[in-house]
């Protein structure tokens, strides 16, 4: 693969304090705003799938309905559980939103944008180690969701807690070696503004060197893992309303609950974004260059940044009304037997092909092969894990015996 070796000028600076200041605060508004319409757009993608209106009574296409429902959970009833532990209890609702918010901070969000003769980066902090960086603190959520489960004092949101712990962390090992597969053949930078960079560019001339089209399987990978963290159907483990009532927020209400909510289209946000810029180039579009400083350029930027985030977004609320929940044995077999071994392989692959300078039509073949390979081993490793699942043949072979 041709590593681009494009030195963006832009890479040097660094934004004053007032400028990160007032850059945090537009991020936080806009990314709060935007979480704040996805519960809309869910319940609309349902009704769509569904075949019906969805929410219509708040405003015109129900436009208000996310600000009735803030209001509404500004009034409900606060209590906490009798022996709960009341600060553990407390802390696990502000804790599981942070990371998500946190996490934005690194995610090159428009290049480069000239105002009043000076240059401003809008991204809140260029940091060297940017994906090391959004991998550490995405995991620390893990914790929120074991204080939630842990301090209730209740089965289900134990239970529900437990569940989330050895999901989370089976599925950030085939993460991270899919990022360090990605990681290697992109230069090598764990910058995120480096890696959108190396993107730029077009095959043929009119084919983006997005990493969508030469690690697919890098691709497929990740956004599972991304479902898997963000504990979305068909990995809702940890809530499995069937199963557990709410699991790990069951006790919880009013804000606190909304809170939940919240940090869980947060986490699909910003997971959104980071795949966007990973493997669709980020801001990167025909007609848009790192050099073009204008304002209306860093507009159409953003733009594009959010409207590929938006079309991931729409995916994975469509993933949540067509599948069926997995089951526990299936998610795990899922990781430990699917992907983790997938993305050694991965790994490998990218380090032999990179080895031997391979052109990016290599790269995407070999992808599609692993993929097809672990696909079709799938079909012949369906063997139950927990030992529970009974064989039909071998049932009826018994009662033959028993019963000539």
């Amino acid at each position: 693969m041709r590593i681009n070796a494009t030195v963006i000028p832009s890479l040097a600076m660094s934004n004053s304090l007032l400028a990160t200041l007032v850059l945090v605060v537009a991020v936080f508004a806009v990314v709060m705003g935007i979480v704040t319409y996805l519960t809309l757009l869910e319940r609309k993608v349902a009704a769509w799938i569904q075949d019906r209106y969805g929410p219509n009574r708040c405003g015109p296409l129900g436009l208000i309905q996310p600000l009735a429902d803030a209001v509404k959970m500004l009034f409900k009833e606060e209590f906490i559980p009798a022996r709960a532990d009341r600060w553990l209890y407390l802390i696990a609702p502000m804790w599981i939103i942070v990371p998500a918010l946190v996490a934005v901070a690194v995610v090159p969000l428009a290049g480069t944008v000239e105002i009043a003769g000076q240059f401003v980066r809008l991204q809140i902090a260029d940091i060297n180690v940017g994906l090391l960086y959004i991998v550490g603190v995405g995991s620390l959520s893990v914790y929120a969701v074991v204080l939630g489960g842990w301090a209730s004092n209740s089965k289900y949101s134990f239970l529900g807690g437990l569940r989330s712990t050895a999901q989370m962390i089976s599925y950030e090992v085939p993460l991270g070696l899919t990022l360090l597969s990605l990681v290697l053949v992109s230069g090598g930078s764990l910058r995120l503004e480096e890696i959108v960079a190396h993107q730029s560019g077009y095959w043929w001339g009119w084919l983006p060197r997005w990493n969508a089209f030469t690690q697919p399987l890098a691709l497929v990978i990740f956004f599972t893992c991304m479902l898997a963290e963000s504990n979305r159907l068909p990995f809702d483990l940890p809530e499995a309303e069937q199963e557990l009532v709410g699991g790990y927020h069951t006790e919880y209400s009013s804000m606190k609950f909304g809170m939940f909510m919240m940090a869980e289209y947060a986490h699909v946000l910003v997971s959104s974004m980071v795949l966007a810029v990973l493997f669709l180039g980020g801001w990167s579009f025909w007609g848009l260059r790192d050099e073009q400083t204008a304002w209306y350029f860093a507009l159409a930027k953003l733009a594009v940044l959010l409207g590929k985030a938006g079309l991931i977004i729409f995916f994975v609320m469509q993933i949540r009304w067509t599948l069926p929940r997995f089951r526990f044995d299936q998610v795990m077999r899922l990781a430990w037997k699917g992907w983790i071994p997938a993305a050694l392989a991965l790994l490998a692959a990218n380090a032999l092909l990179l080895y031997w300078m391979a052109p990016a039509l290599v790269y995407t073949l070999a992808n599609v092969a692993l993929l097809a390979l672990f696909v079709f081993a799938g079909q012949f490793s369906r063997s139950p894990v927990t030992g529970r699942q009974l064989s039909l043949r071998a049932v009826e072979s018994e009662l033959q015996t028993t019963n000539p």
